[in-house]
């Protein structure tokens, strides 16, 4: 699906295609899932976010059923993932950065999408971030994992920061430099995932700032079991 006039663009929406799929088999690995059930989750993993993406906007018939490139792609990395995956392992980080530039390319991709049939732009960067981590979200769920955008990882943030910055180009600068906007967008998606990998950096995570009744009274009785062995 050629969304931009330039090739490459299209290129790298099938190179994230295939490394979310083999994301998707490696979860599925974990689980020691049989081929039917690899194929399955490598399938939601590609494609899951864009699929979800076109029904939210009515745009269907969805991606993959035009362009059944998509199909042939996701099932022959499945497959060749589950057989290479027996002999050899993947190196986790080059699959960490392969998965990051992914994320930025689904990102711009969504974003444009929702563009180009008129919605307005917090619409586009709500379809950005969605196409880039609704597919790790549906695999994580089939694997029985807590999602990754639920955690303290800087994932969807980085989609979300990307996607407003596209859209924000897209509408300052002048027509016909999409190309432009697209790259500086997903190279900070990019940027702001591998920092986070390489430096470890998480948010906040949430806790309560009083103590609950149950705490109070607890500890309560115990100056009180305290003061009484006291005396």
């Amino acid at each position: 699906m050629m969304l931009f006039n330039i090739p490459f663009i299209f290129y790298l929406d099938i190179f994230g295609t295939i490394v979310f799929a083999i994301t998707g088999v490696l979860a599925a690995s974990e689980k020691r899932l049989d081929l039917f059930g690899v194929v399955v989750v490598g399938m939601v993993t590609a494609i899951g976010g864009g699929t979800i993406r076109d029904l939210v906007l009515g745009r269907t018939p969805v991606f993959w059923v035009i362009e059944t490139l998509y199909i042939w792609i996701i099932v022959g990395t499945t497959v060749a993932t589950f057989i290479a995956a027996r002999f050899h392992p993947f190196p986790h980080r080059t699959l960490q950065v392969s998965d990051a530039i992914g994320l930025g390319v689904f990102t711009v991709i969504g974003a444009q999408v929702a563009l180009n049939i008129g919605h307005p732009p917090v619409i586009a960067v709500m379809m950005g971030v969605m196409t880039g981590v609704f597919g790790g979200v549906i695999r994580d769920v089939l694997t029985d994992e807590i999602p990754m955008i639920f955690q303290k990882e800087i994932y969807a943030t980085a989609a979300m920061v990307g996607a407003v910055v596209f859209v924000n180009m897209r509408w300052y600068l002048p027509s016909g430099m999409e190309s432009i906007s697209a790259l500086i967008a997903m190279t900070i998606v990019i940027g702001l995932r591998l920092a986070a990998i390489y430096w470890n950096l998480q948010l906040p995570v949430f806790l309560l700032s009083y103590k609950t009744a149950a705490e109070k009274r607890r500890q309560r009785e115990q100056r009180k079991s305290r003061a009484s062995g006291g005396h």
